[in-house]
């Protein structure tokens, strides 16, 4: 076989990259390995709508089964790529196919963390990645009572706000002293652990996993403190490992992730990466170069790509977003936090309506928002331009943000 494009990865990325091809009049050979059965569906609901019961499988398909063939986009479900020739631009299937390629986009996010202690292959042990594994989850519910869930990031916090509705008792185990440490600041993980915990989650902070308990199925996990929590579903949200050892193998630039320029590219010939596993120099984390796991840096990601493809040179520059619902919360953010040396609380927590506002240098870089749909469209533009609010101006809910930054950019 042999593609003009060939696409790696079924996710978010891959599939808008052909789709934006389509839509900028491409007409050479596009093929999609995907390591899945199913054709390209949405990620985030598996851990929100879909894990929930709200959302069919059908409502959450990026686009319906025929849309592929009508645009002649050939789909390879259940095949992965094990090794690439960059050189001959060739790659070599599972099942021992060889494709050929003119230009290749990888996009193959990445797979969960496993739990590196005994017992972590048990039955009873879940990730949340695949409509696979939350399928699996579904399946096996009804006999669940105590639920563990070990990581307190947002996968991890929204599985246990579905389970608690379900009428689980839930415990989640974060290894740090709050949850969502690596992502936001401590007002706003105070805010979801109280949350959370009026729920009646159990939240512990701190621990240690040392091993999970159990012969034939999980029975419970055991802190390093010796005490155990019972549970015969234990639910791992420690983060993904990308999936880019066949590109790394073949000779590209990359550890955690694989490297690209401003335009996607690899270090290899004709070979572009985009999505979680591709590792950049991020315009709005000071250039720092970084994996940024989001449906936003996906589908951005592919846009760009398919228009260098189609004749128009474009570098990848997105203010990247990102979304959480938990109970009736929802969380917006806009930018990236990392590296704030200050922040502004606007709002008050016990409202239920609030943001943090974080700062570097003076210039505002993110926002998480909750329940302040107002604050996340408006305190876009303050991190796309870097303005430099005060913060008792950052702090008065009485001005509109859009009505601050306009006297800002006025002045």
């Amino acid at each position: 076989m042999h593609y003009d494009i060939l696409i790696v990865g079924g996710g978010h990325g891959g599939a808008q990259a052909a789709i934006a091809l389509r839509q900028a009049k491409y007409e050479g050979s596009i093929g999609v390995v995907n390591a899945e059965p199913e054709y390209p569906y949405e990620r985030p609901p598996l851990s929100k709508d879909y894990f929930a019961g709200e959302k069919a499988f059908e409502r959450i398909m990026i686009r319906p089964a025929a849309f592929w063939e009508e645009r002649g986009v050939d789909m390879l479900l259940g095949a992965r790529v094990d090794a690439v020739d960059p050189s001959a631009h060739k790659v070599a299937l599972s099942d021992g196919a060889i494709i050929s390629y003119g230009k290749m986009i990888w996009a193959t996010g990445g797979s969960p963390r496993q739990l590196p202690v005994e017992g972590g292959n048990l039955p009873g042990m879940h990730v949340v990645r695949t409509r696979a594994d939350v399928d699996g989850m579904l399946g096996g519910l009804d006999d669940v009572a105590e639920v563990a869930i070990v990581g307190g990031g947002y996968i991890g916090l929204e599985a246990a706000a579905v389970l608690r509705k379900m009428g689980k008792k839930v415990t989640v185990l974060e290894a740090m002293d709050r949850v969502l440490a690596r992502v936001a600041g401590e007002p706003l993980s105070r805010f979801y652990e109280a949350e959370h915990r009026a729920h009646g989650v159990d939240v512990r902070l701190g621990v240690e996993i040392s091993g999970i308990e159990g012969e034939d199925f999980v029975t419970g996990v055991r802190l390093a403190d010796g005490d155990v929590i019972p549970a015969h579903m234990v639910i791992v949200g420690i983060g993904i490992i990308p999936a880019v050892t066949p590109l790394l193998t073949a000779g590209a630039a990359g550890g955690a992730g694989v490297d690209v320029d401003a335009y996607c590219r690899t270090s290899l010939p004709d070979i572009y990466a985009i999505g979680d596993c591709a590792a950049h120099a991020n315009d709005f984390a000071g250039g720092n170069v970084m994996r940024v796991e989001s449906v936003q840096n996906a589908n951005d990601m592919a846009n760009a790509v398919a228009k260098s493809l189609t004749g128009e040179l474009t570098p990848y520059h997105a203010v990247p977003w990102f979304w959480s619902n938990q109970y009736d919360l929802r969380l917006q953010t806009v930018g990236i936090s990392a590296g704030y040396d200050s922040m502004v609380l606007r709002g008050d927590p016990d409202t239920r309506s609030f943001s943090v506002v974080y700062l570097k240098a003076g210039k505002v870089i993110a926002l998480d928002c909750v329940n302040a749909t107002k604050d996340y469209v408006q305190g876009r533009l303050f991190v796309i331009d870097g303005l430099s609010p005060t913060v008792e101006q950052l702090a008065d809910t009485t001005v509109p943000l859009k009505e601050l930054a306009g006297a800002l950019m006025a002045n």
